[in-house]
C-alpha cells in the first residue's frame, strides 16, 4: 500500500471514529450517573435527522448540530423519564427507544432521502496541518473532528476534577450515600442522561452534516450498539473511549475501502467485520476485568438500578 493510501485510510479512521467517539463519551457520562442507556443507537438516529433537516431548512450546519445534539438529549430524557421517575426497566426501555428513534427518524426522513446539505466542510489548521503524517491525519478534517479531540479531556475534566461529576459518579456508585451527603441521586441522575443524550446527539448530527452532507435511511448504521461495547472497552473512562474509538473507525474506513477496490471477499462479510470485533472486544474486556479485579466488571456499582422511593 502507497503511503497516500496509508494516510487516507488513517484520516478516514478518524473521520469514522469520530461518531463513535461521541456516542461512546455520552454513553459513559450515563452510566458514570447509573443510568444504562442501550438507545444510544435510536438517539444517534433521530439527531442525524433532526441535524439534517435543519441544516437543510436554515443553511447553518452549527444550528444543525444545536439540533442535533437537542434530539439525542430529548430521547434520552424520555429514557430518565421511563427510568427514573416511573421506575421502568432500564433495558427494556432503552431498547424500546433504539426502536422508535430509529423508526422514527426512518419514517420521518423517507421524503428527503437522496437530499444533499451543506453541513461541515474540511478545513487544514494552520501550521498543524504541515506536520509529517500527523499533519494530513489529524488536521485536515472538518470542525467536528476538531471538537471531538477536545471532547474526552472535557469529559474526564468534568467527572473527576469538578463537584458535579463527583456528584454524577456517587449517584451511579452509591445513590443512598449521595442522598445522606446532601445531593439529590435522581436529579443528578436525569442530569447525566441529557448529557449523555446531547453527546450521542452531536454524534448521530456528525453522519449526516459531516460524514455523508446527505440525508438517507438508516445512517446510523449500528454505530451506536458500537458505542454500547466501547464503555465496557474503555472500563468507564474517557481517554480509553478514544483508542477503542479509532479502532472500530480503522476497521469501518478498512472493509469500505476493500468494497470499493473491487476485492473477491464478499460484501455481507466485509460489513461484519467492525460488528465481529465488537463481539471480541467485549470477551477479551470481560476476561481481563475478571484476572485485574477479580470480579466480571468496573461499572458502576449502581448502574442500572433505579433508585426507589423512600417510604
Amino acid at each position: 500500500m502507497s503511503p497516500e493510501l496509508v494516510v487516507a485510510l488513517l484520516a478516514a479512521t478518524v473521520q469514522a471514529g469520530t461518531p463513535i467517539l461521541f456516542a461512546t463519551l455520552g454513553e459513559i457520562i450515563s452510566e458514570r450517573a447509573g443510568v444504562l442507556n442501550l438507545g444510544v443507537e435510536g438517539c444517534m438516529a433521530l439527531a442525524s435527522f433532526a441535524g439534517f433537516l435543519v441544516c437543510h431548512q436554515t443553511g447553518s450546519a452549527w444550528l444543525g448540530l444545536a439540533a442535533g445534539g437537542c434530539a439525542g438529549a430529548l430521547l434520552a430524557g424520555l429514557h430518565g423519564l421511563v427510568c427514573q421517575v416511573f421506575l421502568g426497566n432500564q433495558v427494556v426501555s432503552g431498547l424500546a427507544l433504539t426502536i422508535f428513534g430509529v423508526g422514527l427518524c426512518n419514517f420521518l426522513g423517507t421524503p428527503y432521502v437522496g437530499q444533499a446539505t451543506v453541513g461541515f466542510q474540511q478545513f487544514a489548521v494552520p501550521a498543524l496541518s504541515e506536520l509529517p503524517l500527523l499533519g494530513a491525519v489529524f488536521f485536515r478534517q472538518d470542525a467536528l473532528v476538531y471538537l471531538s479531540y477536545l471532547t474526552p479531556v472535557a469529559v474526564w475534566f468534568l467527572l473527576w476534577r469538578t463537584s458535579l461529576g463527583l456528584g454524577l459518579r456517587a449517584a451511579g456508585e452509591m445513590p443512598a450515600a449521595a442522598a445522606a451527603a446532601g445531593l439529590n441521586p435522581l436529579r443528578l441522575r436525569f442530569l447525566g442522561v441529557l448529557l449523555g443524550g446531547f453527546l450521542c446527539g452531536l454524534g448521530g448530527a456528525y453522519l449526516s452534516l459531516a460524514h455523508t452532507h446527505l440525508w438517507t435511511t438508516s445512517l446510523s448504521g449500528g454505530r451506536g450498539w458500537v458505542a454500547v461495547a466501547l464503555v465496557i472497552f474503555a472500563f468507564w473512562r474517557p481517554g480509553r473511549a478514544v483508542a477503542g474509538a479509532y479502532l472500530f473507525g480503522g476497521i469501518m474506513a478498512f472493509q469500505l475501502r476493500l468494497q470499493a477496490s473491487g476485492t473477491n471477499v464478499p460484501s455481507s462479510l466485509l460489513l461484519m467485520l467492525p460488528y465481529v470485533l465488537t463481539v471480541l472486544v467485549l470477551v477479551l474486556s470481560a476476561a481481563r476485568a475478571r484476572s485485574a479485579h477479580g470480579r466480571g466488571s468496573a461499572a458502576p456499582a449502581a448502574l442500572g438500578v433505579n433508585i426507589e422511593p423512600e417510604g
